[in-house]
């Protein structure tokens, strides 16, 4: 069916579903990377892509074949320089809660593992902080951290948090089962309300949670003391493991599920 026609050029209804969902595709793809080097570099692809599709309605048949091979070489320099930030973003696209129940693909449990890495940290007197994210993205924070992307894992969770390890002192970035980056900076609140016993930790985890819907966790290095923050405010202090079990199954239910 011709919705219409223009010279040559025909215009279908299939034409029609296809432009919006390549719209789609790349609507996606430039949220995602948006505010990094790969967003510009998509925004450069997808003007080199138009620009190749106007050639060849022209007949510009040299400049078409120069710009069909621009876009092959292009195309290969994206994917070896933006290989994190691809990878990512399938991890993202694969962990979509519309996707995940269309093909009914089931997440890792990994809440009785954090579980276990805190109490860990807790019985070495060690400090850490924790930070989930959920629906609002933290690229920015972990663009500027080193990159993980490692799946979970105790024993890696634990070794970052070593006060000999060159990563201790900055905060985890978790999502789902991933391990997305460590020594990440955050940005420490302003609040007047903070109890002046709490440290650096505190005032960090209050501030990614006043600028996000993340939340983090924070073990004390000199009490021992596990707090949880959220919408920038300290909703627990002083919990105890089975409690703070019980806050990750409550506050993030869609994101860690039991075994």
């Amino acid at each position: 069916m011709n919705l219409f026609e223009i010279s040559f050029l025909k215009f279908t209804l299939t034409d029609l579903f296809d432009l919006i969902l390549v719209t789609f595709i790349f609507s996606y793809a430039y949220s995602y990377f948006r505010g990094t080097r790969g967003g510009q570099m998509l925004i450069g692809l997808l003007i080199i892509f138009f620009a190749g599709f106007i050639i060849n309605i022209l007949g510009f048949k040299a400049t078409s074949w120069l710009l069909n091979l621009f876009q092959t070489v292009w195309v290969v320099v994206f994917v070896i320089l933006f290989q994190p930030e691809i990878r990512r973003l399938l991890t993202s696209v694969g962990q979509n809660r519309i996707l995940r129940k269309l093909f009914q693909i089931e997440k890792t449990a990994i809440q009785e593992d954090i579980l276990f890495s805190i109490e860990e940290i807790k019985n070495n007197k060690w400090g850490a902080l924790l930070v989930f994210e959920r629906e609002n993205s933290l690229k920015n924070v972990v663009s500027d951290a080193v990159p993980m992307h490692a799946s979970f894992s105790p024993e890696l969770l634990v070794s970052i948090f070593n006060p000999s390890s060159p990563l201790h002192d900055g905060a985890v970035v978790i999502h789902n089962n991933l391990i997305e980056a460590a020594a990440c900076i955050l940005p420490l609140t302003e609040s007047k309300t903070l109890n002046p016993e709490m440290g650096t930790r505190h005032r960090a985890a209050l501030g990614i949670s006043e600028e996000s819907d993340a939340l983090a966790v924070v073990i004390s290095e000199e009490s021992g003391k596990i707090s949880v923050a959220e919408n920038g405010y300290f909703i627990s202090s002083g919990l105890s493991l089975d409690e703070l079990g019980k806050i990750l199954k409550e506050k993030m239910n869609e994101f860690i599920e039991e075994n």
